[in-house]
């Protein structure tokens, strides 16, 4: 009886553990696979905040580099939470005529976290491009509470419209990654609040421009490099599958025309400037990559290299015109990279789309729709940021003090200094030297007035 018994456990143990080490069929591999592709082109487009800090941090002066670290971490860190809050089921919840989703809120009746993951740090992608834009002046509350309404409020429903059934959507409207519903979002936000902030002290005089140098070019090249990386993942990751043909071919395009309009920036200051101009040089780079994110899967490869090269001529003039015709100071050309270069991608579907566009027999059909979701795009933005900074600005200022703005944001906001130069340089027991003194005060105090007319160009 014993061994009876014996046997039939055996038999029911070795059954029970075939059927749970059942062979993998090739649907659960895929997405598997999927899944996994999703979360590194995730990671990837996470680590692009590494490269926004950097670039901000180069191109401005020493003085703020802390507060600008502090907004790039804050920035990630509220999106991500208020996304999983309402900002998610805002964008793709289940649509209300259109406008925007209704249910999902806390990843309700939801299992797709994955999907959630990427949108949320496309989510502060968005936000941390005004960062750029308003640096040095503003107050780093009212910062925060401008990324609230981002990503909270103002960017899902974009989103809505063209990624989660929306009305854009259903006009057929293209864009695969992002470049209206994530950079020209972040962009129209951030030209309406440099509007309300007004241009940094010192930057403009007599009715002209006046530099006000970055502290480390460097630093911001680093950037512009982690920001091209983490752009593979951006664009690429924007198939949300492991496509073996489309995903190649997307970082292909991305690649083609970044590198294009890095050679057509390049070459375009060297003509009107006589010199490449490493900073519009490296925006170039930017310009490209936010100008091919529309339709990278969507235009040929040659049609990716036309595409990049006509956005670094763009984004050189745009920079140009925006920073000396209509005196808009921004820092870093955050309105230029995102805004005009991401209206460019947009519209650059209408006539490069290999299968719909006005170069290939389709028509300009396409062409008026993308038209049409940009300016949907820039009225929603800059009435719905416009109209909050006029409340917020009718109980406080949202821009720093004089002083405060002459000390920089680093003591001001934070109580302490990115770089203590004096201290790590000339402090020893030895006798003080006046080598090298003249140099670590003007670095020390780089934008307090003296530096202002120093002939360098900084646009990034």
């Amino acid at each position: 009886m014993i061994k009876k018994i014996t046997v039939l456990l055996l038999l029911s143990l070795g059954i029970s553990t075939s059927a749970m080490a059942a062979s993998p069929t090739a649907d659960t591999v895929q997405a598997s696979l999927d899944s996994m592709w999703v979360m590194i082109a995730a990671f990837l487009v996470f680590f692009m905040h590494a490269g926004f800090a950097m670039v901000e941090t180069g191109f401005t002066r020493a003085k703020n580099a802390l507060n600008i670290l502090m907004k790039n971490f804050l920035t990630v860190s509220i999106a991500s939470v208020l996304y999983f809050f309402i900002g998610f089921g805002l964008m793709f919840g289940s649509s209300a005529g259109g406008f925007a989703g209704m249910d999902g809120f806390f990843l309700s009746g939801r299992e797709d976290i994955g999907f959630f993951l990427f949108q949320s740090v496309f989510a502060a992608t968005c936000a941390t491009i005004i960062s750029g834009a308003v640096a040095e002046r503003m107050k780093l509350k009212s910062y925060i509470l401008l990324t609230i309404v981002m990503t909270g409020l103002i960017y899902p429903i974009v989103g809505h419209w063209v990624w989660g059934g929306g009305w854009i959507s259903e006009l057929g409207f293209v864009d695969f990654a992002g470049s209206t519903v994530v950079h020209l979002t972040g962009a129209v936000g951030a030209l309406i609040t440099v509007l309300f902030l007004g241009a940094r002290i010192g930057k403009y005089s007599k009715g002209k421009a006046n530099a006000i140098p970055g502290h480390n070019i460097p630093l911001g090249a680093l950037g512009v490099f982690i920001l091209w990386f983490g752009w593979f993942g951006f664009n690429g990751g924007s198939s949300l599958a492991a496509d073996p043909e489309l995903v190649p071919h997307v970082i292909t395009t991305t690649l083609f025309s970044a590198s294009a309009a890095i050679l057509s920036s390049a070459l375009y200051t060297l003509a009107r400037f006589k010199r490449v101009d490493p900073s519009l040089t490296l925006n170039g780079a930017l310009g490209g990559l936010v100008g091919i994110t529309a339709g990278c899967a969507n235009v040929s490869l040659t049609g990716s290299l036309i595409i990049g090269l006509i956005a670094g001529i763009i984004l050189v003039e745009s920079v140009t015109i925006l920073d000396s015709k209509f005196k808009i100071d921004d820092p870093v050309g955050a309105i230029a990279v995102h805004g005009i270069c991401g209206i460019w991608g947009t519209a650059a579907v209408g006539l490069f789309d290999i299968q719909n566009g006005l170069f290939y027999g389709g028509g300009a059909s396409l062409l008026g729709v993308q038209m049409i979701g940009v300016g949907a795009v820039i009225l929603w933005t800059s009435v719905t940021v416009g109209g909050f900074l006029f409340v917020v600005t009718r109980i406080s200022s949202i821009r720093v003090s004089r002083e405060e703005e002459l000390s920089g944001l680093d003591f001001t906001e934070h109580g302490s200094n990115a770089y203590e130069l004096k201290d790590t340089v000339l402090e020893s027991n030895a006798a003080p030297s006046p080598f090298g003194t003249e140099l670590v005060d003007r670095l020390n105090s780089i934008g307090s007035g003296s530096m202002n007319n120093v002939n360098q160009r900084n646009t990034v």
